[in-house]
Parts: C-alpha cells; sequence; structure tokens
C-alpha cells in the first residue's frame, strides 16, 4: 500500500524535483529495509527498466515528434513523406529543445511509477501478502502473487546463470550472451511453473465448499451492487452535479462489497497458522503513503503550475516547498518498521 501509494502521487506531478524525491525516498527505504530474500534483489532492475522507459519516450520524440509547439531547434532530421492518411504522424523532421522536455517529463513519470512498483516488489513478502487477504479474494491472491514473485525469480535465473557463463569463461554480455542466457532463463521459468502447478494441486489448492445457493445468490448481489456504488460516488465526487450524492452513494458501495466479500470468504477452505497481525506500524507505513498520495493530488488543485511545469515557454522547473515537504512522510517507514538482520559474510580463506 504504501509503494502503490507513492506510484499514485508520481502520477499527480510531472515536476522533475518531486519525482526525484519520491524516487531518493524509495530508494532510502529499500536500501535501509532490503532483506536477504530473493525477491529484494529486484529493485535495481526496476530501476534499470524506468530509465529504459525513459531513454524510449525520448526516442519516440525524436523520431515521431510531440504536438507541443517550440522554437528551440535542437536538429533536424530527414523527414519521411506519410500518405494523406496518416496525417498527425510524422517521421524525422525538426527536433526541438521543448518537444524533448516535455517527453522528458512524461517518461520520467512513468519511470517513477515502475520504480515505486518496484519497491514493493523488493520489501513486500508475498507469504505475508497472501495471509492478509480476505478469505474471498484467496484464489485472486495466489494468482497475484505468482505473478509478483515471477520478477524477482527471473532475475536471480539471469544472475546465476550469468556467473556459471564467467565462471566457464564463456561471454555473458552483449547479444550473444543475451541470447544463449534466454533460453535455460525459459526452460527454467516452465519448470517451476509446472512444479508449483503439481504442488499446489497435491496440497488441495482451489477447493471451495458447499455454499447454499441463496447465500452465492446474495454474495453476487452485495459485490456487484457494491462496485457499481463505487462508481457512481467516485463518479459523484468527480463531478460539481453530484456532489451531494456521491460521498452517501461511495460509502454505501464500499459497505456493500465489503458485505460480499465477507460472504464470499465461506466458500474458502482455509485456516490460518500464525495469522500476520495489522498493528500500528503497519498503519504507518501504510498512513505515510497515503498522505503522500493525498498531499500531492491537493497540491495538484490547487497550484497545477508547480506540479506540472510549462514547456512553452520553456523555463525552469520551480521548487514548490510544501508539496515538496509532503513527500517527507514517505520516508516514515524507515523509522518505524525494525530493519531486517544482516547476513553475516564467510571471510575467504587466504588461497
Amino acid at each position: 500500500m504504501w509503494a502503490l501509494a507513492l506510484g499514485t502521487a508520481a502520477t499527480r506531478t510531472t515536476n522533475p524535483l518531486l519525482l526525484a524525491l519520491l524516487v531518493a525516498a524509495s530508494a532510502y527505504v529499500v536500501a535501509t529495509h532490503r532483506s536477504p530474500a530473493p525477491w529484494a534483489r529486484s529493485y535495481a532492475a526496476f530501476v534499470r527498466l524506468g530509465l529504459a522507459v525513459l531513454l524510449v519516450r525520448l526516442l519516440f520524440a525524436v523520431a515521431l515528434g510531440t504536438p507541443v509547439p517550440g522554437t528551440h531547434t535542437l536538429f533536424t532530421l530527414p523527414e519521411i513523406p506519410l500518405p494523406h492518411w496518416a496525417q498527425g504522424i510524422r517521421l524525422g523532421g525538426r527536433v526541438t529543445a521543448e518537444a524533448l522536455v516535455f517527453a522528458g517529463y512524461d517518461g520520467l513519470k512513468l519511470a517513477t511509477l515502475l520504480i515505486c512498483v518496484g519497491a514493493a516488489n523488493a520489501l513486500a513478502s508475498p507469504s505475508r501478502l497472501l495471509k492478509s487477504l480476505p478469505g474471498a479474494l484467496y484464489e485472486t491472491g495466489v494468482a497475484v502473487v505468482v505473478a509478483l514473485t515471477f520478477a524477482p525469480h527471473l532475475i536471480a535465473d539471469v544472475r546465476r546463470l550469468r556467473a556459471a557463463r564467467r565462471l566457464r569463461g564463456r561471454p555473458d554480455r552483449g547479444v550473444r550472451g543475451l541470447l544463449q542466457v534466454a533460453l535455460p532463463v525459459l526452460e527454467g521459468a516452465l519448470e517451476r511453473s509446472v512444479a508449483l502447478a503439481a504442488a499446489m494441486e497435491s496440497r488441495g489448492y482451489g477447493r471451495t465448499a458447499e455454499v447454499p445457493a441463496r447465500v452465492r445468490r446474495t454474495t453476487a448481489a452485495l459485490t456487484l451492487g457494491g462496485l457499481l456504488g463505487v462508481c457512481a460516488g467516485t463518479y459523484g465526487l468527480l463531478t460539481a452535479e453530484g456532489g451531494t450524492y456521491g460521498l452517501p452513494v461511495l460509502l454505501a458501495g464500499v459497505a456493500a462489497a465489503l458485505a460480499g466479500l465477507r460472504l464470499g470468504g465461506r466458500r474458502s477452505l482455509r485456516t490460518r497458522y500464525r495469522p500476520d497481525p495489522w498493528g500500528v506500524r503497519a498503519w504507518l507505513v501504510a498512513g505515510s503513503g497515503v498522505a503522500v498520495a493525498a498531499l500531492l493530488a491537493l497540491a495538484s488543485a490547487r497550484d497545477p503550475d508547480a506540479l506540472h511545469p510549462g514547456v512553452v515557454p520553456l523555463v525552469a522547473p520551480a521548487f514548490p516547498l510544501w508539496p515538496a515537504l509532503a513527500v517527507l512522510p514517505a520516508l516514515l517507514p524507515a523509522f518505524v518498521v525494525p530493519r531486517a538482520p544482516e547476513v553475516p559474510r564467510i571471510p575467504e580463506e587466504p588461497s
């Protein structure tokens, strides 16, 4: 919840200074609380993915152009003429500083969102996440947890295979090394999937209890009605005409959806071994992220120019003081959550 809230906050601004603060906050929390588990190594991969997304966004802006008019021409590429049905699209042509800055702001926002998701992958334990889900969402939670662990295991396989190739004196970089590593990684992922499916089947995953038809119909009606109420209430809050009924309909929809989830949990045949309690620290961690998202959303509505710096005319982004201070609660998990125990390193014997 903390990482997703930071990602939500990143979508509310294109100011590179605020986005850099969000990245720095997530990086500090990951650096101080990363555990020795395999999934904890995925943060660096998400940082590289964010940088790749930023670079691709800039390359698209250079090759295809942007709708932003500009007067500061950096260079001009040979323009390829397109047919009349492709109007509005160009290949090559004039590249302006305004277009590159606009594409950089847009790509940096998406990169920050990916890095925040990477913080969730590096810090959240999949087993603890699965324990926290209600019974009605257990099957969906299993699928989500398996999907979340895919990237860390994939990264661990790539590291292991590259290290093995280096020990054998074979290249592990470049196109050749990538092609020779990709096939064993894919084969290992398929074998792990088959083994996981067999293990889950042998442990009884997917079993459901017999629930009366009346309870099933009530559960479906409450869940569907609650989701419709949430959508209608959210729409009412976003429009000026629905300000009077938006909040009551939203609260009623949330209550109906929670009641549907409560009834739907009867179908799940499972027990909780050593349940993970939701304590004060959990409230502080989740609340810090939600506070950052809420404060940046408020700042985006009250001072949009500071959170969305303009590119025409081309000006340097300002450093808004109180939105920057609103990012500081994102550091709270680094101080309220105990740090993961460090694994002692075995000293190397002299050769």
